[in-house]
């Protein structure tokens, strides 16, 4: 997969995450609740000032915030250069690296905009709730998934020789004359 296929899928991911989080903060109050599938799943509005699944959502701490801020950055210039480095031919890696890439940025924007992520997708079984998440926190757990298929799972052998599949730096290297 190119990078800039990469790319554009974390474009894609970030304005799907800042569009959907734009309309639950527009329409939604604090105690609106939507069934889609009664029952199972539901729209909700949840701000949640701390990481994935309400981790650390009692802390008003600026220092924690601050924290949090630093690990997106930190984050994001991980996954672009592992997104530099692969191997263009990897697609479940770029593919997974570009739904990180859009999630974490876009979590990243709520957070330095809001001071707090927004949230609103409900699963819920009875009294039972998966805690809510949004449009990046999905693609960066699918994103996650698909670059551990790829590191646990072959790739198919292809034509070309193997010293010309995947080099380090992810360049291809010119075949020797």
């Amino acid at each position: 997969m190119k990078r800039t296929t990469s790319l554009w899928i974390a474009l894609a991911i970030l304005l799907a995450d800042q569009f959907t989080k734009a309309l639950v903060v527009l329409r939604f109050t604090d105690d609106t609740a939507v069934p889609i599938i009664p029952g199972l799943f539901r729209l909700v509005r949840v701000e949640n000032p701390g990481i994935a699944f309400g981790l650390l959502s009692e802390s008003a701490s600026v220092w924690t915030s601050l924290m949090l801020v630093l690990f997106s950055l930190g984050a994001i210039g991980m996954v672009v250069a592992l997104l530099w480095r692969s191997c263009p031919s990897a697609r479940a890696a770029g593919l997974g690296l570009g739904l990180i890439l859009g999630g974490a940025t876009g979590n990243l924007i709520d957070r330095l905009l809001r001071g707090r992520v927004v949230d609103f997708l409900d699963v819920y079984v009875g009294s039972y709730h998966w805690p809510a998440f949004n449009v990046a926190d999905s693609a960066i757990c699918i994103g996650a998934a698909a670059v551990l298929w790829s590191l646990l799972v072959p790739r198919p052998a292809r034509r070309e020789p193997a010293h010309a599949q995947c080099p380090q730096g992810g360049k291809k290297r010119a075949e020797s004359v």
